[in-house]
C-alpha cells in the first residue's frame, strides 16, 4: 500500500488505523480488498472526506491519497510530507503539527 498525503489547512485532527487493506479513518472502516488489479475507484466512492483523488490497484498495491490536516504554519515534513511506502499495520506515523490555539 503505497499512501500519499496531501497537506490542507485545517483545524481536524486525522487519525488513521491500518490492518491489512482496512484502513480505519476518524472511526470510519473503509476495506478497500475488494478492488482488483488495475482497477481505479474515485474517492467520491468510498464516502470519507479524508480521501481525495483516485484509489488504485497497481502490481497488487494499493494507491491511495489522504488529506493531512495542518495548522496556519506547517513544518517542512507536513507542508511536504514523504508518501507512506508499505506502512506497518497499526496507527499510521502520520506528521503532525500542533495546532495554534
Amino acid at each position: 500500500m503505497q499512501i500519499s498525503l496531501c497537506p490542507v489547512r485545517c483545524d481536524e485532527t486525522l487519525s488513521v488505523i491500518k490492518s491489512g487493506e482496512v484502513l480505519v479513518i476518524n472511526g470510519d472502516r473503509i476495506d478497500l480488498s475488494a478492488l482488483p488489479e488495475g482497477a481505479s475507484l474515485p474517492a467520491f466512492a468510498i464516502g470519507n472526506s479524508w480521501m481525495v483523488g483516485n484509489v488504485q490497484r497497481v502490481d497488487g498495491a494499493l494507491h491511495l491519497t489522504l488529506l493531512l490536516p495542518h495548522g496556519s504554519n506547517p513544518s517542512e515534513a507536513t507542508a511536504f510530507p514523504a508518501p507512506l511506502d508499505n506502512p506497518p499495520d497499526g496507527e499510521l506515523k502520520l506528521p503532525q503539527d500542533m495546532m495554534e490555539a
